[in-house]
C-alpha cells in the first residue's frame, strides 16, 4: 500500500531506533541510532525527531528500551523503575498530546499484561510496533479522507499549508502532507505553498523537501506572505496539522497557524485541519487549557552563527498557538471528516 521511495523517520533496525536527524535536514539527511531511553528523551527534546504523532511512535518505543534496561524479575520493582522512565519521557515536550497518549498506552499494557517481567518486555516491543504501524495506515487514511473535503473546482487545486505535518512529522506519509501527496497522487493538485515558520523554518527546510523527494511542486514563502497570496487568487484551501485538539475543536498547532486562520476567514478560503483521533484531547474542554511549550529565546535572535537582533532586546518564543474553533471548515480523521462541534461524537469509538 505505501511507496518504496516513501520517507519513514523512525525504524526499528537491529535492535534499536533508526530516527531521521531533522535537525540536519535539508542539507544532510543522516540517520541517528538509539538504543537507550534517555538518548530517545534528548531525541524528542531537540526535535532530531518532532511532530506530534512521530513523538508518539519515538516515546513508545523510548518505554520498550527503558523496560529492556530494567534488571529485574521483581514485577513491582519492574513497574515502578518503568514509571521513572515514563515520567522522563513525558516531561520532553508539554504540547503534542500524541506523546502522553502513547505512554499511556503501552504503560496500561505493562500493568495488564499477565506473566513474568519477560513477557511484559515482550508485549511492550508488540506494542511500540503496532502503534507505528497503526500511524503508518491511519496517515494513509487521512489522507484519502481529505480528498473528500477538498474544495472542487475546475482545474487544480494550489494549497498552502504551514510547519511539517508530513512524513517526517508521523511515522510516515504525513497527516496535513498526507492529505497534499493523495491529491498529488490523485491528479488534484497544481502546487503546494509552504509558509517557511519562523522561528525554526520547518516549512521551509522540511515541508520543502519532502516535496522535492516526490517531485510534488512546491513554493515557499515567508509566513507574512500568505495574506497577500489568498488576496491574488494563488490559494484554493490551507491544510495544517495538530499538535492538540481539544473537545470543542480549538487547535494547538505551529506557531502562526491561528493569524494563517484568520486571514483564511478573511478571504473565505476553507482551512482544514488534518490529524489522528489520538491528537484529539477529550479530558481539555477548550483550547485555553492546553499547554504552551515556550522554547529558548536563541530561535529567533540567532541563524546558525549569525546574530539577528541588538543587544539589550527581549524575546518571547511561544512554539505553538491555538486556533479556535470557529475559525477551522472541518478537522480531517483517520474515521472522516467532522465539523469541530462533531468531535465530542467521536470520543466513545476513539476510547474503544
Amino acid at each position: 500500500m505505501f511507496q518504496t521511495n516513501q520517507v519513514y523517520p523512525i525504524i526499528w533496525h537491529n535492535d534499536s531506533v533508526s530516527l531521521i536527524d531533522q535537525t540536519r535536514l535539508p542539507n544532510e539527511y543522516a540517520f541517528v541510532e538509539i538504543s537507550r531511553s534517555e538518548d530517545m528523551a534528548v531525541a524528542i527534546k531537540t526535535m532530531i525527531v518532532r511532530g506530534a504523532p512521530a513523538i508518539g511512535v519515538a516515546a513508545a518505543y523510548g518505554i520498550y528500551l527503558g523496560a529492556r534496561e530494567i534488571h529485574t524479575d521483581n514485577r513491582d520493582e519492574f513497574l515502578q523503575d518503568l514509571e521513572n522512565v515514563a515520567q522522563m519521557l513525558r516531561s520532553t515536550r508539554p504540547t503534542a498530546v500524541n506523546l502522553f497518549w502513547a505512554i499511556s498506552r503501552m504503560m496500561k499494557v505493562a500493568y495488564e499484561t499477565i506473566g513474568t517481567v519477560d513477557e511484559i518486555k515482550k508485549a511492550l516491543f508488540q506494542t511500540a510496533q503496532a502503534i507505528n504501524a497503526e500511524d503508518l495506515q491511519t496517515c494513509q487514511d487521512i489522507g484519502n479522507n481529505g480528498l473528500k473535503a477538498l474544495p472542487t473546482q475546475p482545474g487544480q487545486l494550489t494549497l498552502l499549508t504551514h510547519c511539517n505535518a508530513g512524513a517526517l512529522a508521523t511515522a510516515g506519509y504525513g497527516t496535513a502532507l498526507g492529505v497534499v501527496r493523495s491529491a498529488w497522487r490523485e491528479g488534484r493538485l497544481a502546487r503546494l505553498f509552504a509558509d517557511e515558520t519562523r522561528p525554526r523554518l520547518q516549512g521551509a527546510k522540511l515541508t520543502a523537501w519532502e516535496c522535492v523527494q516526490e517531485g510534488i511542486p512546491v513554493t515557499v514563502i515567508t509566513d507574512s506572505m500568505a495574506a497577500h497570496c489568498m488576496k491574488q487568487g494563488l490559494i484554493h484551501a490551507v491544510v495544517v496539522g495538530a499538535d492538540r485538539i481539544a473537545a470543542n475543536g480549538d487547535t494547538a498547532n505551529k506557531i502562526g497557524t491561528y493569524s494563517l486562520a484568520l486571514v483564511s476567514k478573511a478571504h473565505n478560503i476553507p482551512f482544514f485541519v488534518a490529524a489522528p483521533l489520538s491528537t484529539v484531547d477529550f479530558d481539555l474542554a477548550d483550547g485555553s487549557q492546553i499547554p504552551i511549550e515556550e522554547r529558548h529565546p536563541g530561535e529567533i535572535y540567532q541563524i546558525g552563527d549569525t546574530i539577528l537582533t541588538p543587544d539589550g532586546v527581549e524575546f518571547y518564543n511561544p512554539a505553538f498557538d491555538v486556533t479556535p474553533a470557529e475559525l477551522i471548515t472541518a478537522i480531517i480523521t483517520e474515521n472522516g471528516v467532522f465539523a469541530p462541534s462533531e468531535l465530542k461524537q467521536q470520543e466513545a469509538r476513539k476510547a474503544a
